[in-house]
C-alpha cells in the first residue's frame, strides 16, 4: 500500500512538474509580448499596399535609434514627428530617410530612462495616413551584459517554476512543501534582490527605484513577493504542517508576474530637469 503510494506521488509530481514548466513558459511569453518595453508590432493598409511595421518601446545602444519601415514604393514619403516625453518641447517633424526599400528615421539619444514620443506618418499621393492612433513612446537605457541579465531572467523563472509547484505541493498535502518554499525563496533572494538591482544599476543607473524612494513597479512587485516568501518559509521552519503561506505566497507571485514587466518604470521628467 504504501508503495503504491509512493508510485501515485511521483506520476503526480512528474505532473506538477510540467505543469509548473508549462505555466512558467506562458508567463514568460506573457511578459515578452505585453507591457511598455516591447517593440509595438502591426500592419496597416494603405490604398490597397500592406505596411508592416515595428516600433522600437526601448533602446540600449550609444546612439540614435533607428526606426524602418518598409516600403517599396518609392513614391510614398514617410513623416517623422517626435518630442520629449514629460517635457515642455514642441513637436520636431523630419521627412524620413530613404534607405533602399525603406523608410528611415533616426530618434535622437537621450541618457538612461529619457523617454522620447515618436509618431509617424506616410504620404501617399498627399493623403496622411498615420501608422499608429496614439504617439509611441521609447524609453533609453544603458547596456545591461547577457552574464548579468541572462542569469537574472534565470532564477526569476526559476523561482516561477518552484513557486507554482509549492502551490500544487500544499494542495495535495505533499512532504516537499518546506524545500519547495525554501529554493523559491533563495531563487529569489538571488534574481530579484541581488542581480535585479545591478541590472537596474546598469540600465538606469540607480540600484533601487522603488519604494521608499521612487514608485518603480518592478521593484516593488519583486520585494513584496519576496515578503511574502520569507514569511512563508519562517513559518515552515517553525513548523512543517504550517503550509497555508506557502500557498498565499504563491498565489500572490503569480498575480504579480501577470502584471506586465516594466509598467510604471524608471523616468526622466524633463519639466523638473534644469537646462
Amino acid at each position: 500500500m504504501q508503495k503504491n503510494s509512493m508510485m501515485k506521488y511521483k506520476s503526480k509530481s512528474l505532473l506538477f512538474w510540467i505543469l509548473s514548466i508549462i505555466f512558467m513558459l506562458t508567463v514568460a511569453i506573457y511578459q515578452r509580448t505585453t507591457g511598455p518595453s516591447y517593440s509595438l508590432r502591426g500592419k496597416t493598409n494603405i490604398e490597397g499596399q500592406a505596411i508592416k511595421y515595428k516600433l522600437l518601446r526601448t533602446y540600449d545602444g550609444e546612439d540614435d535609434a533607428k526606426i524602418e519601415i518598409k516600403i517599396t514604393d518609392t513614391s510614398v514619403n514617410g513623416i517623422f514627428k517626435y518630442k520629449r516625453f514629460k517635457s515642455f518641447d514642441d513637436w520636431t517633424e523630419k521627412i524620413m530617410i530613404r534607405e533602399g526599400e525603406n523608410l528611415v528615421a533616426f530618434i535622437p539619444h537621450q541618457p538612461p530612462a529619457g523617454k522620447v514620443m515618436y509618431e509617424i506618418s506616410i504620404n501617399k499621393n498627399g493623403k496622411i495616413y498615420k501608422l499608429t492612433d496614439k504617439p509611441v513612446i521609447i524609453r533609453f537605457k544603458g547596456h545591461v551584459p547577457l552574464y548579468i541579465l541572462l542569469p537574472h531572467i534565470f532564477f526569476m523563472f526559476i523561482a516561477m517554476v518552484f513557486s507554482i509547484r509549492t502551490g500544487l505541493e500544499v494542495i495535495i498535502k505533499g512532504e516537499n512543501a518546506y524545500n519547495y518554499t525554501l529554493i523559491t525563496t533563495i531563487c529569489l533572494f538571488i534574481g530579484g534582490l541581488i542581480l535585479g538591482p545591478i541590472v537596474q544599476k546598469l540600465a538606469f543607473n540607480d540600484y533601487w527605484t522603488g519604494w521608499p524612494w521612487g514608485h518603480d513597479l518592478t521593484d516593488n512587485k519583486t520585494i513584496v513577493v519576496f515578503i511574502f516568501w520569507l514569511i512563508a518559509l519562517f513559518r515552515l521552519i517553525k513548523n512543517k504542517e504550517k503550509r497555508s503561506w506557502a500557498l498565499v505566497a504563491s498565489i500572490v507571485l503569480l498575480v504579480i508576474y501577470l502584471i506586465p514587466h516594466s509598467v510604471l518604470g524608471s523616468e526622466i521628467d524633463y519639466t523638473q530637469v534644469v537646462e
